[in-house]
């Protein structure tokens, strides 16, 4: 009965949600990525019981002062890192909720009031919407269920982690020794560590469109901010956890 009163009052209060994206807007076609990523988030939900506070942080410095629409864009002037530009977008938030998201996404109607319900339901510390076009292969039905774990790629989505903004109380900011991949193998199992609790809300639909902005780089940049990033993350996490250092659960 308490959770259910808890529920309504969440649901009774206009909720309040900074969103972090991250843009490489190198060209036109890339621009309207990040474009139809913000027309989809601002369509999802109801103005007037869910207030989107964006924050788009511009890879792009060509851009000059650019402000994407209904956004505050910013151009950090050190080199990219994405758990570096992620810390910069959240170190000028100040909502109770924060969500970090990459650019190649589409937001479906009421997926933050049904993620921040799950939150509070199920007492999520973390949680990521369910990919209408990735989860289904990986055996994921979008029905509604919630999966708690911390496998990448599965519980772990890392093109959009929603956590509650008390988490960074405990966990400190993103480690930014990690500029692209690994960052939400890492992630996961600082989650994991800390025994705080993450869960994939199906009720939630955020569809990936599939890393367009990383395969627009050359070959060699693509292999350094990818397979480059393995030898830090191991050396962190191999001692600690032993054999089976990457938590699969």
């Amino acid at each position: 009965m308490e959770i259910f009163r808890k529920t309504l009052s969440i649901m009774s209060k206009k909720i309040e949600i900074d969103i972090i994206i991250l843009s490489y807007a190198q060209s036109i076609e890339l621009k309207e990525v990040t474009d139809n990523c913000i027309k989809s988030l601002l369509c999802s939900e109801d103005p007037t019981k869910v207030k989107f506070n964006i924050i788009v942080v511009e890879s792009e410095r060509a851009m000059g002062s650019y402000q994407y629409e209904y956004t505050t864009t910013i151009y950090p002037d050190v080199e990219f890192g994405y758990n570096l530009y992620m810390n910069k977008g959240i170190d000028i938030s100040s909502s109770p909720y924060v969500c970090i998201c990459n650019n190649d996404l589409i937001f479906y109607e009421g997926w933050a009031t049904n993620i921040v319900n799950a939150c509070e339901k199920f007492k999520l510390d973390s949680a990521s919407p369910a990919c209408g076009i990735f989860h289904p292969q990986e055996g994921f039905k979008l029905d509604g269920s919630i999966h708690f774990g911390y496998r990448v790629r599965a519980h772990i989505a890392g093109w959009c982690l929603f956590f509650k903004r008390d988490l960074l109380k405990q966990m400190g900011r993103l480690d930014e020794n990690y500029r692209f991949w690994c960052a939400d193998n890492d992630y996961g199992n600082t989650l994991f560590i800390l025994k705080l609790r993450h869960g994939l809300v199906t009720s939630s639909r955020v569809d990936h469109l599939g890393s367009i902005t990383l395969h627009a780089q050359t070959d060699y940049k693509q292999q350094d901010l990818t397979y480059g990033e393995l030898k830090y993350w191991e050396k962190k996490w191999k001692y600690r956890l032993g054999t089976g250092w990457e938590i699969i659960s």
